[in-house]
Formats: structure tokens, C-alpha cells, sequence
């Protein structure tokens, strides 16, 4: 049974939540301030976090903030409809996924599932428990990436995203393809999770020694891992 928690302060959302993610077999523990639900999520190790936007003592963005410097556990963001500036954000400072509010249940229960499902097939990946490219090293077993030898602060989705480009580096590869396989849901017109997500990895990977950049982007197409 995966383990859940959701940090958000409407109780009356929480209460339907917790009756809906028990039915569809999820164990939830709730919090409903960001304080308490920072100390939660490092107190228990969860298989993803819910993770509200607007919360008393301490918003969303501090919570995810102050979580990322020490877990990697993924986090999907409720955001309020139409507010685009929210989700950008969440995704900058490392949210694997975001769902504006108010949402529909079978959407969540496909996010969550969505997320969950990434997460296990590169926790199970047994042909290739180690890819070695150049400089980079990624261990799927432990979900840990190194550049030089030196651990890189991945998170799970962006861990996933270096994965498949090196996995067909000097290749093209679709964004179509990328947020299938990486985020698990199709790519939609004017979603921009990948672009962020991307964005993020590419600030964490070091320069390499000759001055090529490691991801070239082919507009409209997709993007290629340099090898």
C-alpha cells in the first residue's frame, strides 16, 4: 500500500480526499499548516506528497523549499486555477507535478498513480541498474546521479528525465515521448512541466570541459543529449 501525505488547511477537502484515497486502496496521513506538514513529511517517509499552495504559518513554496534540501520524495502541487506564476514556481523550486484547484477526482487518482508509476519503474529497472555516458553516472537502484564522481541533488522527476536522454544519447527525442514515459501523461498545448523540469536539470549539471552544452533543444521537436 503506497503511503501518501496531504498537506492542505480545508478540512472539509481533506475529509473527502481521505475517503476517496482509502477507497482506491492509498493509505493518507494529513497535516493542515506547513509547519506541521514539513515536520510530517521528515518525520515518515512517504511515496508522495499532496502538497497545497496556500497554507497557514508556512506556504507551500517554503514547505517544498525546505523539504528539497534534504529528501527527494515526489510532491504534487495543488494550485489555484488559472494561476500560472504558482505552478512555475512549484516546478522551479523542484514539484514533480502540479494540479490546479478545484480538480476532478479521477484526475488526481491519475496523477497520483501517474507519478507513483515513474517512480517504480526506475526503482525496477533490472537490465540497466547502472548507465555510464562521459562524466555522468546514474544508479537506478539507489536513484542517484553523479557527475564527476560528485552526487548531483536530483529529484525523482528530474533523475527520470536524465535517464531516458541518456538512454538515447545522440538521438532525438520527442517531447511527446519525454512526458509520456518521464511524467506520465501526454503532452498537452501550453503545458509547460517538461520545459521546467528540464530547465532545472540543466542548471544542476556542471559545465562540461570542452564547452558544449550537454541537451540541445530542436524547437517544436524535441531534444538530444549530446554525447
Amino acid at each position: 500500500m503506497h503511503s501518501l501525505l496531504l498537506i492542505d488547511d480545508d478540512t472539509g477537502l481533506c475529509e473527502l480526499l481521505s475517503q476517496l484515497l482509502e477507497l482506491e486502496g492509498f493509505s493518507l496521513d494529513l497535516a493542515h499548516d506547513g509547519e506541521q506538514g514539513l515536520a510530517q513529511a521528515r518525520r515518515q517517509q512517504y511515496d508522495l506528497i499532496l502538497l497545497d499552495v496556500m497554507l497557514p504559518k508556512r506556504n507551500g513554496f517554503e514547505v517544498l523549499k525546505a523539504l528539497r534540501q534534504d529528501s527527494q520524495t515526489p510532491v504534487l502541487m495543488l494550485t489555484a486555477r488559472g494561476d500560472e506564476i504558482d505552478r512555475v514556481v512549484g516546478l522551479e523550486i523542484g514539484a514533480d507535478d502540479y494540479l490546479p484547484k478545484p480538480f476532478n477526482d479521477r484526475e488526481l487518482i491519475a496523477r497520483i498513480r501517474a507519478i507513483l508509476r515513474r517512480a517504480n519503474n526506475s526503482l525496477n529497472k533490472q537490465a540497466e541498474t547502472h548507465q555510464v555516458l562521459g562524466d555522468l553516472s546514474l544508479d537506478h537502484a539507489r536513484q542517484e546521479a553523479f557527475c564527476h564522481q560528485q552526487l548531483l541533488m536530483l529529484t525523482g522527476t528530474e533523475f527520470a528525465l536524465l535517464a531516458e536522454l541518456i538512454a538515447h544519447a545522440g538521438q532525438q527525442v520527442g517531447k511527446e515521448q519525454l512526458s509520456e514515459v518521464v511524467l506520465g501523461k501526454k503532452l498537452m498545448p501550453f503545458d509547460r512541466s517538461l520545459d521546467m523540469h528540464l530547465s532545472n536539470l540543466r542548471k544542476k549539471l556542471p559545465a562540461r570541459d570542452d564547452g558544449r552544452p550537454r541537451v540541445k533543444t530542436l524547437r517544436g521537436k524535441g531534444y538530444i543529449w549530446i554525447p
